[in-house]
């Protein structure tokens, strides 16, 4: 009941209750001897300083005192607990506006660093939504439909086209495309056949296949990369703020350079005059605001920074990993090679008759192909007697062609010829890490078709423009080593690591940490979330990017632009100097002032209202952050 009183307190409704009547006080100090003071003696019975030290000061003294008790060791004692006695201390010798001053710029102080810190924390739900609800279970020649926890190892279960596989199992019979990018990353869905693994919350793209079950319950894969994004998660401790950190002599300082301001100079009033310009208000301000003032300067360049340890740790990153497809890449096919193996065929015809062969596929590839060839507005048939064999490819009759499109053993298994030609231009789109498509005209092999995913424009400018900075950058893949080392040569990168799960991403970014590396982890797929969370922090592709890694990342690209990276390091840079600068500041201020309350040239009140300059000063100085421009270097 305690609690909730004192959160109601310490909202923003009552905040600006509390700052109104801080103002009624302040105005009688102000315009002492006047008609104005008269005028609000007669409205106000009390001193209206009194609401303040109520709302603000409450919260304030429950938070001390919580410390107290809870708080380990020399924890117990914090920034509330000195402002706290600063405020007894005041009103013991009847100065309210000075007591009912520092409660109240604490308030605001708490109230920007809720804003800037409070984070979502859907990921973990978002993910285990996707853990299938149930299976098909096959008894004998009966199908029958059990929750997924009754699946046990062994069980025999048949996956229909578009069902999500429910539990980590191998093909015993059937042929499928599996689309794996929750749990591998990977772009393409993957060829499956007799006796290879399947993976629980997979989607089954084609064919009806039938699985036995190997690994179920906590021990499936997808429950696994739950189980990882959770203990990741809980290994990200809050930020501890500055002032609680310093809290540990602060209070103690104060206290004994305000015992003996009295006992030298006999006078009380000097002694609450250091508590109260000891109070290190500025100081708790000088990094919230900061943080407000880059955060709202991001979200008008499309990123949308979730916390103020992020831009810190942005800051002082030295080490970027990326993730590829969607990252560094758009994760869309498109067709990058075309090979004729018939003089009498050109690019544009092999394009036209593969395009109309496949414009009745679901495979990615075969619509791939049709999409390419509709962008470059190449002419196609309508096409007779369409097969298509699931995972491996089609056949279709256009015009007067027989046409097979497909694997190389699928064209071999339905009679089309492969010479040293073809094999060679296999081979070479194979080094670059390529998908291909075969096309036969009957028994002859007439064209080969090259798709690859499609690298962002801006990608190189970005590895260079890192790597003037000092940035070491790294790339994680679960893509094919072959295809992984293609694009990083493109894109400038010289670190490749290739084919990793989940929990393989995971460790690399905790074996670089372990070397002393600030790590920044940038991805797109719910497969990268574990990777997120355990980087110091962490980017995710927002617009094209899976609510997942959204919600796991620190920091959404809100346009998907790979440009907005240098950006945004130059902004954390500024943020983390203008946080130390901010701080330098308000303790020179504090320190000055503490002089001044020696010399009794200030007393509790004009030390108040210096003590509000101070702070007021640190969050201009922090606003300025807003409207400087990041978005160029230099």
């Amino acid at each position: 009941m305690l609690k909730k009183v004192t959160d109601f307190l310490a909202g923003l409704p009552m905040t600006v209750v509390s700052g109104i009547f801080l103002l009624f006080d302040l105005i009688p100090h102000v315009a002492e001897g006047t008609e104005e003071t008269f005028v609000f003696i007669r409205v106000f019975p009390f001193d209206p300083a009194w609401v303040t030290v109520f709302v603000s000061g409450i919260p304030l003294l429950y938070l001390a005192v919580w410390r107290i008790v809870y708080n380990p060791g020399i924890s117990k004692i914090s920034s509330a607990l000195l402002i706290c006695i600063a405020m007894f201390a005041a009103i013991a010798i009847g100065d309210l506006f000075a007591a009912g001053e520092v409660v109240f710029i604490m308030a605001i102080g708490a109230l920007l660093e809720d804003a800037t810190t409070n984070r979502a924390r859907k990921g973990v739900k978002k993910l285990m939504s996707l853990v299938p609800a149930q299976g098909r279970r096959l008894q004998g020649e009966k199908v029958e439909i059990i929750p997924a926890e009754d699946i046990r190892p062994g069980d025999i279960l048949r996956v229909l086209p578009g069902e999500t596989i429910p539990v980590d199992g191998k093909i015993i019979r059937g042929e499928t495309s599996v689309d794996q990018s929750v749990i591998t990353g990977e772009s393409l869905p993957v060829d499956r056949e007799t006796g290879d693994e399947v993976f629980c919350g997979t989607v089954n793209c084609f064919g009806s296949v039938d699985i036995s079950a190997t690994k179920v319950g906590e021990d499936g894969s997808l429950q696994k990369l739950i189980r990882l994004v959770q203990e990741a998660e809980n290994r990200q401790a809050p930020m501890q703020r500055i002032a609680d950190k310093a809290a540990s002599w602060l209070v103690p300082a104060a206290l004994l350079i305000a015992v003996l301001a009295y006992v030298f100079s006999g006078n009380i009033v000097t002694a609450v005059t250091v508590l109260v310009v000891f109070c290190p208000c500025a100081l708790v301000l000088a990094t919230p605001t900061a943080i407000m003032a880059a955060i709202g300067q991001a979200a008008r360049y499309g990123v949308i920074v979730k916390s103020g340890e992020a831009l810190e740790k942005m800051g002082k990153a030295d080490t970027i990993a990326f993730d590829k497809t969607g990252t560094l890449t758009y994760g869309r096919l498109d067709v990058s090679d075309v090979f004729s193996f018939d003089e009498n065929i050109s690019h544009v015809q092999l394009l036209s008759l593969a395009a109309s062969a496949e414009a009745k596929s679901e495979h990615p590839l075969g619509k791939a192909i049709a999409a390419h060839a509709a962008a470059k507005r190449i002419p196609t048939e309508e096409s007779v007697s369409f097969k298509m064999i699931s995972g491996r490819g089609v056949i279709a009759r256009v015009g007067a062609h027989r046409l097979i499109c497909g694997s190389e053993t699928f064209l071999s298994e339905n009679g089309s010829m492969i010479d040293e030609n073809v094999s060679a231009a296999l081979e070479q789109l194979r080094a670059q890490g390529k998908a291909s498509v075969l096309v036969a005209d009957g028994g002859r092999c007439i064209g080969l078709i090259g798709l690859t995913d499609v690298l962002r424009p801006e990608t190189v400018s970005l590895i260079s423009e890192l790597d003037a900075m000092g940035i070491r950058t790294v790339l994680l893949t679960g893509d094919h080593k072959t295809a992984a080392d293609h694009f990083a040569e493109k894109a400038g990168i010289s670190e490749v690591l290739a084919e990793l799960l989940p929990e393989d991403k995971m460790r690399n970014i905790e074996d670089l940490q372990k070397k002393g590396h600030i790590v920044c982890m940038i991805g797109d797929g719910i497969n990268d979330a574990p990777a997120l969370k355990a980087a110091d922090v962490s980017v995710a592709m927002g617009s094209m990017g899976s609510d997942m890694a959204v919600d796991a990342a620190d920091i959404a690209l809100v346009s998907d632009e790979l440009s907005k990276i240098s950006y945004l390091k130059r902004l954390s840079d500024a943020a983390v100097h203008t946080i130390r600068f901010g701080i330098a500041l308000s303790m020179c201020i504090n320190i000055a002032a503490i002089v001044l309350s020696l010399m009794e040239i200030l007393t509790p009140t004009t030390g108040a209202l210096v003590h509000n300059a101070g702070s007021c000063l640190v969050v201009l100085i922090a606003a300025l952050l807003y409207d400087r421009n990041f978005d160029r270097q230099g």
